[in-house]
């Protein structure tokens, strides 16, 4: 019989010994500078996190965007922009840029800068100086000058709510020159210059006739336009029949203020277009923006209005692999998920959670493949009462109230070697800063993680196993080394689902996610 002591000893000699600390002190894996760069461009929102505040981010995304190649950070902020429905990030991306690589700036502007939001993100970051310049530059200033020419008069006013800067102050700042009638009187408009009004486009002149006698007709201009007017009742449920998806989503409870909802016609429209997959898809939904906008309506929005949300969750998480074999998802609820998932801000903090997301991510997979087993943990694990015909939103309130405690990434596995179980696939959902299971304080090297530990273990009985390690923060290190069994994602968009797929699939290439990422076409 084969020694078992000797073999044992040696698969662990195989895993690869720790090679830094995370932000506990405990022993982790360093992600490469590409992996790290495009964890902290899918999950970082520039605010204050648990670890890191928002300054942090930014110093460290600036250094590790000297250390990869521009191709690199083009490609990130492509991917960052269009698959994970990032903002300021890929802006800060698209600015360092114009110091690294201003003809991949120029490839890539009109794909990442793609609303006036992400041009005055743009903007605002290049004039800090962070980037180390505080003008726009000659190629950023031609690309910002194409990026207004190639709008139509009407995309431009509508897309004129916002300051810090304004998009007058961007008019100010790069003079572009108008080429008809309407767009000369609509910049002096804008920017306080004397024009002609009867050469204003036809939006501007309904808007200001609407201004000084609202029993006119209203016009289709965005709604924050119209607030600080004094508009009837009919006038309201008409901004809520007319509006985009997100601006519905995020204004129910404005709407019931103004009795939108005692109209049952108008209420089963705003249904309609909130359960539309059309629009949801045209609106680049997240999934948690769903959850914050179910958990945060008053009793004052009608039941139908909740339903809606919850077909729309249905449709936002379609892409949620179905999974052949046993699946265990291991979603993290310790005390340090419960901050916000997109960072303190002053005056615009999410109530939604790390926790939440985890747990929604968690009752997705759930919903889609109602044989897998949730592993819940903080300390150890903890058992959770769902059922998976449940809606996703419903077992989501489920996963999230589960109490906390400290990290321990390994305890899931720990659990499974315990039943001796069998799987396919292991997903954590975490933040990967586990301290419980480490005797290892504040040192590494000859070390592995208890998680890689025991997914040696678990692999013994499971050698075609995967283990996916779903990250919701900006973090430079890991629980689960990167190898050919073992994928880092991060994110909280739909994005991470479609990954994946394709690494259950076996279709990714062997550098995973960075794979994803080098494939963006510039």
């Amino acid at each position: 019989m084969a020694n078992k002591t000797l073999f044992e000893s040696t698969m662990g000699a195989l895993i690869r010994p720790t090679d830094a600390l995370n932000s506990e002190g405990s022993p982790a894996y360093a992600f490469s500078p590409k992996q790290m760069l495009a964890q902290y461009a899918a999950t970082g929102c520039m605010n204050d996190t648990f670890y890191a505040t928002g300054q942090d981010q930014l110093t460290t995304v600036l250094k590790l965007c000297a250390a990869v190649d521009p191709e690199f950070i083009a490609r990130t902020a492509l991917f960052c922009r269009s698959r994970g429905h990032m903002k300021d990030m890929p802006a800060l991306l698209c600015a360092i840029l114009s110091v690294r690589g201003p003809g991949l700036l120029a490839d890539i502007f009109d794909r990442v800068i793609d609303s006036p939001k992400m041009l005055r993100n743009f903007v605002q970051i290049m004039r800090s100086g962070t980037v180390g310049r505080k003008s726009l530059g000659t190629l950023p200033k031609r690309l910002v000058v194409a990026w207004l020419e190639s709008r139509s008069d009407d995309s431009l006013f509508c897309g004129s709510v916002g300051q810090d800067p304004s998009l007058a102050d961007i008019i100010r700042m790069v003079h572009p020159k108008p080429e008809t009638a309407s767009r000369k009187a609509m910049f002096g408009y804008l920017i306080g210059r004397p024009y002609t009004a009867a050469d204003l486009p036809t939006i501007v002149q309904a808007y200001e006739a609407f201004k000084a006698d609202q029993t006119s007709a209203m016009p289709e201009v965005p709604f924050q336009m119209l607030t600080s007017l004094k508009l009837s009742d009919a006038q309201w449920r008409a901004i809520a029949v007319s509006g985009s998806w997100q601006m519905t989503r995020m204004n129910l409870n404005t709407f019931a203020r103004h009795n939108v909802f005692a109209c049952e016609r108008t209420t089963e429209a705003i249904a309609q277009k909130l359960r539309s997959p059309e629009l949801i898809a045209k609106a680049r939904v997240l999934p948690y923006q769903l959850m914050a906008a179910y958990t945060g309506i008053g009793p004052e929005v009608p039941a139908v209005v909740r339903e809606a949300l919850q077909d729309a969750m249905e449709a936002a998480i379609d892409n949620v692999p179905v999974i052949d074999g046993k699946v265990y998802i291991c979603p993290d609820i310790s005390r340090s998920m419960h901050s916000p998932i997109t960072g303190v801000r002053t005056g615009g903090t999410t109530t939604v959670r790390c926790v939440d997301v985890a747990a929604l991510i968690t009752a997705a997979i759930v919903r889609k493949n109602p044989r897998s087993d949730v592993l819940a943990f903080e300390t150890t694990v903890v058992p959770v009462d769902y059922n998976p015909r449940d809606a996703v939103l419903t077992n989501a309130g489920k996963f999230s109230s589960l109490p906390a405690g400290g990290t321990n990434c390994s305890a899931p596995l720990v659990e499974l070697n315990r039943r001796s179980a069998s799987g396919d696939l292991v997903i954590y959902v975490s933040d990967n800063e586990s301290w419980i299971d480490s005797p290892h304080y504040g040192r590494f090297g000859g070390s592995r993680t208890e998680t890689m530990n025991q997914w040696a273990i678990f692999k013994r009985r499971n050698p075609a196993a995967k283990m996916v390690c779903i990250d919701l923060q900006p973090n430079a290190t890991t629980q689960g080394v990167e190898r050919a069994d073992i994928l880092n994602i991060g994110g909280f968009s739909d994005q991470v689902f479609e990954v994946i797929t394709a690494f259950v699939a076996g279709t990714l290439a062997a550098d995973h996610w960075i794979g994803v990422i080098d494939a963006v076409s510039l």
